[in-house]
């Protein structure tokens, strides 16, 4: 609309240019004419600029549309759209991983130490992903403490990955909260050639739910021995 607008406007002053020279030149049709031309210009610039300001504006508020607000990795909404776009593939790379990483213990530290001690693991879980997996691929907060990741690795590189995860949650120590636990599951395309994407997501999910499971297993075999 706004470039239809601009181009009734600018065809508007070249035909008051015509008028004015047609009609009041008097010999000063150079001058109508300078003047016609520039203000057709000026009126270009100012509609580019202001283009320009709208395109901006329109890219900020993307930005913040796929960008998660309190941890900074892609948002849930910027997970759906590539989703969609890996469904579209008739068959994945053999390369492709999903990882599904969900924080243990996040409801405890949330009830007994407050929601900025949630917040404090959650920002510390992002970071931990980031740091391993963000050169591999594209990391996503699709939930609360539900993160998803697609990568691109084989399987020594994923292993790899997913102790290095849970290495850099080990290290990491907090203000509000002592320390960091992460379970981790990961699937490779290459393991299930004939599931699409979001079967593949669910494979993961699947293998995340059982390191949960073993985990929270194993703290309450360790509180039973106390």
């Amino acid at each position: 609309k706004r470039n239809n607008r601009s181009l009734y406007a600018v065809s508007l002053l070249i035909l008051l240019g015509v008028f004015l020279q047609e009609f009041l030149g008097n010999g000063n049709q150079t001058t109508f004419l300078a003047m016609t031309l520039g203000a057709t210009l000026l009126f270009i610039h100012f509609s580019e600029f202001f283009q320009q300001k709208s395109d901006d504006r329109i890219h900020e508020q993307q930005a913040q549309i796929t960008t998660d607000a309190l941890t900074g990795l892609l948002s849930r909404h910027a997970y759906s759209e590539d989703l969609e776009k890996w469904k579209k593939e008739e068959k994945l790379p053999d390369d492709f991983a999903v990882f599904s990483i969900d924080i243990n213990g996040l409801k405890s530290a949330n009830d007994m130490l407050g929601h900025d001690a949630g917040d404090e693991l959650i920002c510390a879980a992002a970071s931990c992903i980031e740091k391993v997996l963000g050169p591999w691929g594209e990391c996503y907060r699709t939930g609360g403490d539900e993160f998803i990741v697609f990568a691109k690795m084989n399987r020594a590189q994923a292993e790899n990955a997913m102790r290095d995860i849970e290495n850099e949650a080990w290290r990491w120590q907090g203000k509000k909260v002592k320390e960091l636990s992460l379970a981790v599951g990961y699937a490779l395309a290459v393991d299930h050639h004939d599931l699409p994407v979001e079967k593949l997501v669910t494979k993961s999910d699947k293998y995340m739910y059982e390191a949960k499971e073993e985990h929270y297993r194993k703290s309450n075999s360790a509180r039973r021995r106390e």
